[in-house]
């Protein structure tokens, strides 16, 4: 079988509408038949709110009222994007690149591969029942293969389909916020201080063992680039995106 490759885009930071803009993107290029993972940070602490939610949710706490906010392409509960790393995965659909394993699962055990290359234990959630949501945050709610350390969840992912293509995005918890004190992050769990660099190119490295696809650094069209400052400008920045529920 011929290699299958993945694209690697440039990690970077933006704001909370371009950075959904630019996973929705990600999303149409994996319907057209490209695979592409990307790394990613934001400009500020901002909440993000998961499709099906109302906008009212983020007033449950002061702290998260006061941020910026955004509403994302797929389903899950509320973030508060800080001290983290948040990657983006999209694939087209069939094989190679889905296969009927959970992607969910799968990802986090890549997460957890580069974290324990890091010096860094953690596990993959196996609840013997379902657990209650305990908040409004997607960091207080614990559902099987969610990634942890001790009794912490470090790691929450969503995802989002359009054509048999899938959209995948998660959250890296590097450090507690003080816009979410309750929830310690990998710094605060292990001891341990990581960047979003070095976790980044652990996890891309972990990826490509996992799946022998070529996993390939790239850059954004300027298509793409443009289509992404639309849906940033059009989309994601509107209240009748954001407040619709």
């Amino acid at each position: 079988m011929p290699f299958s490759v993945c694209r690697l885009l440039p990690y970077a930071k933006a704001d909370g509408p371009l950075n959904m803009a630019l996973d929705e993107v990600l999303l149409e290029a994996a319907v057209r038949g490209t695979a592409s993972l990307r790394f990613y940070g934001w400009n500020e602490a901002t909440v993000s709110l998961g499709y099906f939610q109302p906008e009212r949710l983020r007033h449950a706490d002061e702290r998260m009222a006061a941020l910026e906010y955004v509403r994302r392409p797929t389903g899950g509960a509320t973030l508060v994007h800080h001290h983290e790393v948040t990657y983006g995965l999209a694939l087209p659909g069939g094989a190679p690149w889905q296969t009927g394993e959970s992607w969910l699962c799968r990802m986090h055990r890549v997460i957890s591969a580069a974290l324990n290359a890091l010096g860094i234990p953690s596990i993959l959630h196996t609840p013997v029942e379902e657990q209650r949501f305990a908040g409004v945050l997607c960091f207080q709610h614990f559902t099987s293969g969610d990634l942890l350390i001790g009794p912490a969840k470090i790691v929450g992912s969503a995802q989002r389909k359009q054509r048999g293509a899938l959209l995948q995005h998660g959250a890296i918890l590097l450090a507690c916020s003080p816009f979410a004190p309750a929830l310690p992050g990998i710094q605060e769990l292990s001891g341990q201080t990581l960047n979003a660099e070095e976790t980044s190119t652990a996890i891309a490295r972990e990826f490509a063992h996992e799946t022998s696809w070529n996993l390939v650094p790239s850059e954004w069209s300027t298509a793409e680039r443009l289509r992404a400052e639309e849906l940033a400008r059009t989309k994601y920045s509107q209240d009748t995106w954001n407040r619709k529920r």
